[in-house]
């Protein structure tokens, strides 16, 4: 199987980003990569659970069916600072495996990583942060990634954005100043296809891979869901950025499960029984279904037991019984 990290320089054509042909069968998972996948599965599971059920104020967006993007990312970006978006939790799991902070912060319950305050899209702590306005982790992003090269670190800025995002100027002022101070800068676009209730194909022109090119950018494009592969295409990459190539555009072409946020799905169910049947954890699960089953049981088993644990915690600031 070939793969080459189907990167484009600076002064090269996006076509040259040629896709990786899927393999057949995907390559069998470090354990800790597979219950980390099922994990954030799992999780999203039970906040839409949480919402349905009245425990959860405002909204929340789950990452059901992209969850393979951060597990794969989060080796590769050691050491990094990730600035997600509003489908963040998985990006928040990838990088600390804090299901009770996240669980206590969208449930607004004691042991809240914000203490309450951010809720489901915004999240910080040191390495991480979210934010729910769309574009605005991109500049920001951009802003660290200067420091970093400024101050010798070999640091990462990440920020993860969708197909949508590319709708907001900022984003092109941010990718223009990155590419002329040649900034250490990732930006992940986790492209499902559609933004929000729009599809894609009805409100962008052109191409992601050509808008990075017009910036002289380096772009990689990644159409497969395997682990392992995309760690292997990405690897060189990455490690140009950290050491100075300037910054680095990788869109993903992935699919949303879910709906856009708690149960506003507008797209016709027999659409999303097909995105279901191609899903990447339906292809783990046929091929290693031992591996895949007990995994699946451990993290289903793990993320009850957590819930139930933070349900039964007092609400953030109030009074004592």
């Amino acid at each position: 199987m070939d793969t080459r990290s189907p990167v484009s320089g600076p002064a090269t054509s996006p076509a040259a980003a040629r896709p990786e042909t899927p393999p057949a069968v995907p390559l069998p998972l470090e354990p800790a990569d597979l219950d980390m996948l099922l994990l954030i599965r799992h999780v999203e599971r039970a906040l839409l659970n949480l919402f349905a059920a009245g425990h959860v104020g405002g909204t929340t967006h789950t990452c059901l069916g992209q969850e393979y993007i951060p597990v794969a990312l989060n080796t590769l970006l050691q050491p990094a600072f990730v600035f997600s978006n509003h489908r963040g939790h998985g990006h928040y799991l990838a990088q600390f495996g804090d299901v009770a902070g996240l669980l206590a912060e969208v449930t607004g319950r004691e042991g809240a990583v914000c203490g309450g305050r951010g809720g489901s899209q915004h999240l910080y702590r040191p390495g991480f942060c979210s934010t729910g306005v769309q574009g605005e982790n991109v500049p920001a992003a951009l802003g660290a990634a200067m420091h970093f090269r400024t101050s010798g670190s070999d640091s990462l800025a990440v920020a993860y954005i969708g197909d949508g995002t590319w709708g907001e100027g900022v984003v092109y002022e941010a990718l223009n100043m990155a590419r002329l101070w040649r900034a250490p800068l990732v930006v992940v676009v986790e492209n499902n296809g559609i933004a929000q209730t729009t599809p894609t194909s009805q409100a962008m022109a052109g191409s992601i891979a050509a808008r990075v090119a017009a910036f002289d950018i380096r772009y990689a494009r990644v159409d497969v869901t395997c682990v392992r592969t995309i760690r292997t295409q990405l690897a060189d990459a990455m490690r140009e950025t950290r050491a100075g190539a300037g910054p680095l555009v990788v869109e993903f072409r992935t699919q949303r499960l879910g709906p856009h946020s708690k149960g506003d799905d507008t797209r016709d169910p027999a659409v999303v029984r097909e995105l279901w049947d191609r899903d990447w954890a339906a292809r783990y699960a046929d091929h290693y279904p031992t591996a895949f089953a007990s995994a699946d049981e451990r993290q289903r088993d793990l993320v009850a037991a957590v819930t139930a644990d933070v349900l039964a915690r007092p609400l953030v600031g109030s009074a004592p019984a």
